[in-house]
């Protein structure tokens, strides 16, 4: 199969997803906010997983603990997580319609958000109980427009290797 990737694009969607994560939401908006680094990575693995996997997630993640100032390693390994497991499924998530996508963004950034809360409660956060799934069922319901806008623009802009 071919796959139409576009590098810019990619480049891109990195950017600006990392500038949705940190940037400013009224307090009442912030648990409710996408993981959109968690969308990106998911999105780029389950449409090119030969060119962007673990190690590109676990990069980014990095990147993404920097940013919001979390201890070294935590989103990076949530990312990297997201990677692996949508790289081990992507063969079936191809043949799966819309909504049983959107119940995998879910269910594999659910998992993220459960190791990262994880590793946060290890580190004495504070407990916010099952809040922090909240970015799982936003980004399962930005789910469709943000494989449909991505798609439209990977086609217009992307190179078939």
């Amino acid at each position: 199969m071919l796959s139409v990737i576009s590098y810019p694009l990619f480049f891109v969607t990195v950017v600006l997803s990392l500038v949705m994560s940190i940037s400013l939401f009224p307090a009442e908006w912030f648990a409710y906010r996408p993981e959109w680094l968690g969308l990106i990575v998911f999105y780029w693995t389950f449409r090119a997983p030969g060119q962007f996997g673990v190690m590109v997630a676990w990069c980014l993640g990095l990147l993404l603990d920097v940013l919001e100032s979390t201890p070294l390693g935590v989103n990076a390994m949530g990312m990297a997580l997201i990677a692996f497991l949508v790289m081990t499924v992507h063969q079936r998530l191809r043949m799966y319609p819309l909504p049983q996508q959107c119940v995998m963004v879910f269910l594999l950034l659910g998992i993220d958000q459960m190791l990262v809360h994880f590793v946060k409660q290890l580190l004495g956060a504070e407990d916010i109980g099952f809040s922090y799934l909240w970015p799982a069922a936003t980004s399962a319901l930005a789910w469709p427009v943000v494989s449909a806008v991505l798609d439209r623009l990977n086609r217009k802009l992307g190179w078939v290797l």
